[in-house]
């Protein structure tokens, strides 16, 4: 077959909605030829939603590329949040026998990354991006995932981290008693158990339970009720509803910004770091104030430095659909 006549699938897989699009190579990754977003929980197998998915569109797809929100395993991973196990080979057969490929969903983000407009990007820091250097991805969603891309002479090749659930190191005195308290509850204190949407209540409770601030009692009933707490904290903390949401979000800011540091010093990220997930786009005002940035930059000997690394926030609520498509189009490229 002809390149410019390829067409491939792509998808993002997660525990709340899998979205599925086909696209061709030369339409390329921003126009899909046919896309749809399922509600994961209404199928038993990734399997049924792509055999729907594909019933009336009688379109032949060369390859699928699929980001799934887990770890990919010898091309099977365990979808957190779903009862599914997605296998690369069944999927295959499915599909008449193309070639499949999973990734992380992180990984299908960085993929993304060199293909990036600015009308995806949200500007934190400017910095002075190095050419061909290293970038990194950090993305607070409902976990904390971390990945990166290195280049490799002629593109920039992502790689998968689990960097988010290395320890926390506390950076204040009110961070370290922060550590003692969860140390107490849980058997681990990651980066993902104060950096993320299941992070988000620890810091909470840990702001109640010392006495800093207090609980107001409608916000009482409405977590008591609540089937997603940090929505609520949030919500509460954009709106200034109270002051226990305004500043767990602050502390939730600055310890993210302390992190994306981290990473950068890491891999010496001079590209870049893109903040991904899907919390960041809904705090923008509150991480373009200096806490996120002075907390990135507070690095000792180094704090010269990570002021000239460019800091994003992707605002593209598809990128890592946009992702999946960018890496099944390099398969074709490659399979040329």
């Amino acid at each position: 077959m002809n390149l410019a006549n390829q067409l491939f699938l792509a998808g993002d897989i997660g525990g709340t909605k899998t979205a599925l699009a086909i696209f061709s190579t030369e339409q390329g990754v921003r126009q899909p030829i046919a896309a749809t977003t399922f509600p994961s929980n209404r199928y038993a197998s990734l399997e049924e939603m792509v055999k729907e998915f594909l019933a009336d569109k009688h379109l032949r797809v060369t390859r699928a590329s699929l980001g799934v929100a887990g770890p990919v395993q010898k091309e099977r991973a365990q979808i957190t949040n779903l009862p599914w196990v997605v296998d690369a080979r069944i999927l295959s057969q499915t599909l008449g026998g193309v070639p499949v490929r999973l990734l992380n969903d992180l990984v299908a983000i960085a993929h993304a990354i060199p293909f990036l407009e600015s009308s995806d990007l949200e500007t934190l820091e400017e910095g002075a991006a190095g050419k061909h250097s290293p970038m990194a991805v950090i993305a607070p969603g409902t976990g904390l995932g971390e990945a990166y891309l290195i280049w490799d002479g002629n593109r920039y090749l992502p790689l998968p981290s689990e960097g988010g659930h290395v320890d926390f190191a506390p950076t204040n005195p009110t961070e370290l008693e922060l550590l003692t308290y969860l140390q107490a509850r849980l058997e681990h204190v990651s980066y993902e158990r104060v950096c993320s949407g299941k992070g988000i209540p620890n810091l909470y409770a840990f702001l109640k339970d010392t006495g800093r601030f207090a609980e107001p009692e409608w916000l009482r009933a409405e977590i008591a009720s609540a089937q997603d707490v940090t929505r609520i904290i949030l919500q509460s903390a954009v709106e200034g509803k109270a002051d226990i949401c305004v500043e767990t979000l602050k502390f939730f800011v600055s310890i993210l910004g302390s992190e994306a540091g981290n990473l950068a010093l890491k891999i010496l990220a001079t590209g870049g770091v893109y903040l991904a997930g899907g919390i960041p786009p809904r705090i923008l005002p509150q991480l373009k104030e200096t806490n996120f940035i002075d907390s990135f930059t507070r690095k000792g000997r180094f704090e010269n430095w990570l002021a000239q690394v460019p800091v994003y926030v992707i605002v593209n609520p598809g990128i890592a659909l946009v992702g999946a498509a960018c890496h099944g189009l390099e398969g074709a490229h490659d399979h040329d």
